[in-house]
């Protein structure tokens, strides 16, 4: 089916494939770990996907903002890319998945050096939020703010202040992972103030065209596909999309490699950030979530659309 085939045809029945793929939500538990998420409506399910051509579809509730969570780790990777290069990062951090939990502390004791698997675990996102640049942990975050709102094109991202302070009083998991890694010499900053940045990033909020204006820019290799300025380096880039492929669904990404096919991270508030490589974004919220922290809605969705659209990389 050509491009404008089908956004014609997205655009005569994703309506209603919204409506009756929103059934899915009853399979899943929004997340309550932190509790202020645990306000999500349990039905809520919406989608943007923005074209390269500059055509835009949504559908359902994509109006309805939510917190980035995990999908901040993409964009935190890419901008400690951008400032200490490529040695620097992957000395601290490793390039492989783990089939593990996000949250899994496993196998920094058991594999040595020590070392997070990857960026997209939780440890591994530590410890890149504290290659970011900056003088201060506001500092820090301002600027993954500000490149935030670059690449959505829209000054609207900003941090939700009861979201970042529900994760800051409730981590302790993440903060015994940031300790570990002290501990082992992987985190070379103090624990405290890296957490800070971290909680701060995961609590950026967004709408679904905002996520998926992001998803274009990566899907055109870093390149804003209107005006051709490069916002991110296309090895960047890339570096991240195979992340995506491999890490960014957790410990589901082998299967939703096999039944979607195209780079997507999601995030424990429901959302998800997808791309067609050369073609377009996607942001989903759907905050019901199956039992790796996937929003179960959303993952029947996109793979409802790459099966019909033939979207699979492989």
């Amino acid at each position: 089916m050509s491009s404008v085939a089908a956004f014609q045809d997205l655009t005569d029945n994703l309506p209603d494939w919204v409506e009756a793929y929103r059934a899915y939500a009853a399979e899943g538990r929004v997340a309550t770990y932190i509790p202020e998420l645990a306000h999500a409506p349990q039905q809520a399910l919406g989608i943007t996907l923005h074209h390269k051509s500059g055509a835009v579809i949504s559908a359902g509730d994509a109006g309805m903002p939510f917190t980035l969570q995990s999908i901040s780790k993409v964009f935190t990777l890419l901008l400690a890319l951008m400032d200490r290069g490529e040695k620097a990062v992957f000395e601290k951090v490793g390039m492989e998945p783990t089939g593990d939990v996000f949250n899994s502390m496993l196998k920094l004791e058991l594999v040595q050096p020590g070392k997070p698997f990857n960026p997209l675990i939780n440890a591994g996102a530590i410890v890149i939020s504290s290659l970011i640049r900056g003088d201060s942990p506001e500092h820090k975050a301002e600027r993954i703010v500000r490149f935030i709102r670059e690449l959505a094109g829209d000054e609207g991202p900003s941090i939700n202040e009861h979201v970042y302070r529900s994760e800051a009083e409730t981590a302790n998991r993440n903060r015994s992972l940031a300790y570990f890694l002290k501990d082992n010499k992987v985190l070379d900053e103090e624990v405290e103030p890296t957490l800070d940045v971290y909680f701060r990033q995961c609590a950026i909020e967004v709408t679904c065209a905002q996520v998926a204006r992001m998803g274009l820019v990566l899907a055109n290799d870093g390149a804003d596909p209107f005006t051709g300025r490069e916002l991110i380096p296309k090895r960047y880039v890339r570096i991240a999309k195979s992340f995506m492929v491999t890490c960014g669904m957790y410990n589901a990404s082998g299967e939703f490699a096999i039944q979607v096919g195209i780079p997507a991270k999601s995030g424990v508030a429901g959302g998800i950030l997808a791309l067609v490589p050369g073609e377009l974004g996607i942001g989903i919220i759907g905050p019901a979530l199956n039992d790796k922290g996937n929003s179960t809605a959303g993952v029947h969705l996109l793979r409802l659309l790459s099966e019909r659209y033939d979207w699979s990389m492989f």
